[in-house]
């Protein structure tokens, strides 16, 4: 396999563009659109078929338990973007990790298909290696096609958030509807499809990425494969412990661990690189500056992932989702959410594009505190919802799609912008493993959405809008806290636009 993966085609002729970007973008963009596919589309299903009870297919399992398993998929997904980084920048490179990501990704999916439950937790297993492996290498490519940086960059990675919410669209419609129809396992097969098609996509056109993504650590820095080996064989010593009954695994108790131990790990790696790491004053300033993004995002996160958490149990028991006489599927409606961002990411794409060239543009700082504050803004359009359900009322899609629309636009304030950000902030020889700790505010930020919902208590209604209420506050006081550190963060930010 090295074999066919080390030979790459001569790259492009320089300055081959499409609309002004570079050619790669479309491959990258693809391959991106697959793989959100993948993973959106089995999202909307995830705490559905675990709270499904077992004679209509499902699992059976407490909501608690539920959420706990989603928030630790979230987590996991996005954990393992640390350590897929490292491979890529150490061991293989990132297109030879793009292409093992999509390979475990599909294999995963077929699992999760398998109506096994233990070979379906497995396949989460498995999912989640593959998302590491794929997303944050595939960021770091889109990077390196934009070596001039600035505001063309933050247009490129808000093209690249494009292809992932086209893929998300299309999961979060098709999956739901495919289950709907054909049952839960056929749904959760769509996904491994679609990343069949993503992989093949790939391998097809990525000579338009030229030498980008192809490069490993030279042999005096490369890393060694014993972390690799040592993690795969505790793996499968676990799954197999798990699957024979000899080892009891409480999600739940492993989600509140879970938040405590990525906590530490985020610390000790900033601690690393700003003492340790043999960075000039600059880049140190710049450490702290990312430091500060990192708790930014892992606070919209824990808001944000409430779609496919407490968002989609609220869509399934309390929305009226009849139409023409036609009952949409709950999971469906996580769709209004990519739909908005590929409405509104050309024209942010656009503003900041616009503002840069004045010298205008909003900084990432500011940025983050409005995507903050957007997302406490639809979580007091849920809380009302929430108390006109404690009437006895199902309420219209209508309060679930306008808190969508605030979520996508602080989406968009925030997520392309802290993409792009990190790849700018980052010591270049760290830039693969610092999209790793990006990702790791996500894990962090979908652990405690997982706990967060899990506070949510079906046969105790009033729970509801409490739990809304307290991620309205989260989100409102950490966008302010954000607004009035900016002016120091702008200073920390040496260089950077």
């Amino acid at each position: 396999m090295n074999q066919v993966v080390d030979t790459v085609p001569a790259p492009p002729a320089e300055g081959r563009l499409i609309l002004g970007q570079p050619r790669g973008i479309a491959t990258l963009f693809l391959t991106e659109m697959w793989e959100r596919f993948s993973f959106y589309g089995a999202r909307a299903l995830l705490v559905l078929f675990m709270t499904a009870a077992v004679t209509r297919g499902g699992l059976g399992i407490a909501d608690k338990t539920a959420n706990s398993v989603y928030g630790l998929y979230l987590a996991g997904s996005y954990l393992s973007c640390v350590f897929g980084g490292w491979i890529a920048d150490r061991l293989i490179g990132a297109q030879r990790s793009v292409i093992t990501g999509g390979v475990l990704i599909m294999t995963g999916n077929a699992m999760l298909a398998s109506g096994s439950p233990q070979v379906f937790f497995f396949g989460l297993l498995v999912s989640t290696l593959g998302v590491g492996m794929l997303k944050p290498n595939a960021s770091t490519i889109v990077a390196q096609l934009y070596p001039e940086g600035g505001s063309r960059r933050d247009a490129g990675f808000s093209i690249f958030y494009m292809g992932i919410n086209t893929g998300s669209f299309g999961g979060s419609i098709f999956v739901p509807l495919v289950a709907q129809y054909f049952g839960w396992h056929v749904g959760f097969a769509l996904p491994a499809a679609g990343m069949l098609i993503g992989l093949v996509q790939f391998l097809a056109t990525r000579r338009y990425l030229g030498g980008r993504g192809i490069a490993r650590a030279p042999d005096a820095k490369r890393g060694s494969w014993t972390p690799v080996i040592v993690l795969v064989t505790a793996i499968a010593l676990i799954v197999g412990l798990a699957l024979n009954g000899k080892l009891q695994i409480d999600a739940d108790a492993i989600g509140n661990a879970a938040t405590w131990i990525f906590s530490a790990l985020a610390l000790g790696y900033f601690a690393y690189l700003a003492f340790f790491a043999g960075l000039d004053g600059i880049e140190r300033k710049r450490v702290f500056a990312m430091v500060a993004l990192f708790i930014g995002s892992t606070m919209f996160w824990a808001g944000f992932e409430q779609m496919g958490a407490s968002f989609n149990l609220f869509a399934d028991r309390y929305t009226d989702r009849h139409l023409f006489g036609f009952e949409i599927p709950a999971g469906v409606l996580q769709g209004v959410n990519p739909t908005f961002i590929i409405i509104f990411a050309p024209i942010l794409a656009a503003l900041w594009t616009s503002l840069g060239r004045r010298n205008r543009d909003f900084s990432a700082p500011t940025k983050f505190a409005l995507g903050l504050l957007l997302m406490g803004g639809g979580f007091f359009v849920m809380y009302v919802a929430s108390l006109r359900v404690m009437t006895g009322v199902m309420v219209l899609p209508t309060w679930l799609v306008f808190t969508y629309l605030l979520h996508s636009l602080g989406e968009l304030c925030l997520s392309p912008v802290g993409l792009s950000s990190m790849t700018k902030l980052s010591p270049t020889r760290f830039v693969g493993q610092a999209m790793g700790l990006w990702f790791l505010s996500m894990a962090l930020g979908g652990n405690l959405a997982g706990q967060f919902s899990g506070e949510y208590d079906s046969s105790n209604l009033e729970s509801l809008p409490g739990l809304f209420l307290k991620i309205f506050w989260w989100g409102a006081i950490g966008g302010g806290i954000m607004l009035l550190l900016t002016p120091l963060l702008k200073r920390l930010m040496v260089g950077i636009r």
